[in-house]
């Protein structure tokens, strides 16, 4: 799958950068100094890459933690993010890191250890706080963890620490790593899932709906807790339909005790980021849909937007308490990605 592998000079005798080759042995290796030397050019061919993307190691220097937009969560009050990796290895149209980043290329920062001192850090500003940290921001949390080896170190990290709690997001069906270790009631697995027909247009190169619910069945089996992700909503002349048969389906499979949290929200992009993205694929039918220009981001029409928070709100009501679902909002188009604390049972009371 790797073909390449750039390798910062300084992480070059790393144990962990040793480990990480050894599970592609037959990828090329291209030393430099820094990996914006080949990460950040302008002008890089996005789509060209996209078809064979390089691997880079590298060290993450500056901050490795940081706070999450105003309102991001699944009901905590404290919230963070932090990227182990940059860029995906999946090729869903609707990603906004298609437009954020000028490369394809993944990064790989193996000091790990450096993003477990800043989580420490972190939460002994909090004493005595639950802290949530997110994980997938910037790329798939799981897709890549056979090379890697994050997740079990990361549950190494995680048992001496019952103030931390994490969401690793994904739409990735490595979940080895997590079955063969104990479960953490602090660690949410959650998965983007959307209807089959929207995520085979949509969703290149990732496993489909009925393989990701087939792992999180194992996951839930083995006592993993779940998160659910409607995220994006793309709407469509059946959206009603669509959406109701996979809630459906989801919910027939999975047990609900498993289930942490659902989250809700419309496709949404800052307007930057979409315009790269609509020059790459000018001919992608999801940029001429019904879309509207909200501030500095593109989005649905707050009235299309209402609909389709709505409707799917008031179908999850079926299946489980609106405590454990929460819904996306925007203020004045600032925010990329914003997760309301509040939860369903309130949102339906104010948008009603």
């Amino acid at each position: 799958m790797i073909k390449t592998v750039y390798i910062e000079n300084r992480v070059s005798n790393h144990p962990r950068t040793k480990e990480v080759l050894s599970r592609i042995p037959n990828a090329q290796q291209i030393r430099c100094d820094s990996y914006k030397e080949i990460f950040n050019p302008k002008n890089q061919n996005f789509r060209l890459q996209k078809k064979q993307p390089s691997l880079i190691i590298a060290s993450k220097t500056g901050e490795r933690v940081l706070s999450a937009p105003d309102g991001y969560g699944i009901g905590g009050r404290y919230n963070y993010y932090f990227s182990h990796m940059l860029n995906c290895i999946y090729d869903c149209r609707y990603c906004f890191l298609q437009g954020m980043y000028p490369s394809a290329n993944y990064v790989l920062f193996i000091n790990y250890e450096d993003f477990f001192d800043a989580i420490d850090n972190t939460t002994s500003a909090l004493p005595k706080q639950k802290v949530w940290f997110f994980s997938g921001y910037d790329c798939d949390s799981l897709a890549l963890d056979p090379i890697t080896d994050f997740v079990s170190i990361l549950l190494d990290f995680l048992q001496s620490r019952p103030e931390v709690h994490v969401e690793l997001r994904t739409k990735s069906t490595q979940i080895r790593a997590l079955l063969s270790g104990t479960p953490n009631p602090n660690v949410v697995v959650a998965f983007s899932l959307s209807p089959t027909k929207t995520a085979d247009h949509f969703e290149e190169k990732t496993p489909s709906i009925n393989k990701r619910l087939e792992s999180m069945k194992r996951l839930a089996e083995h006592g993993w807790l779940l998160g659910l992700r409607f995220d994006p909503l793309i709407f469509d002349d059946s959206f009603e339909e669509r959406y109701r048969d996979l809630f459906r389906e989801v919910f027939h499979i999975l047990p609900i005790k498993a289930i942490h949290s659902v989250t809700l929200g419309v496709f949404r992009m800052p307007k930057r980021f979409f315009q790269s993205i609509a020059n790459l694929y000018p001919e992608e039918p999801l940029f001429a849909s019904p879309l509207s220009n909200r501030s500095t981001l593109i989005t649905y029409d707050p009235n299309l937007e209402r609909q389709l928070i709505n409707f799917c709100m008031r179908e999850l009501t079926n299946y489980i308490e609106p405590e454990r679902v929460f819904s996306c909002e925007k203020k004045n188009g600032k925010q990329l990605d914003k997760i309301s604390s509040t939860p369903l049972k309130k949102v339906i009371q104010k948008n009603s």
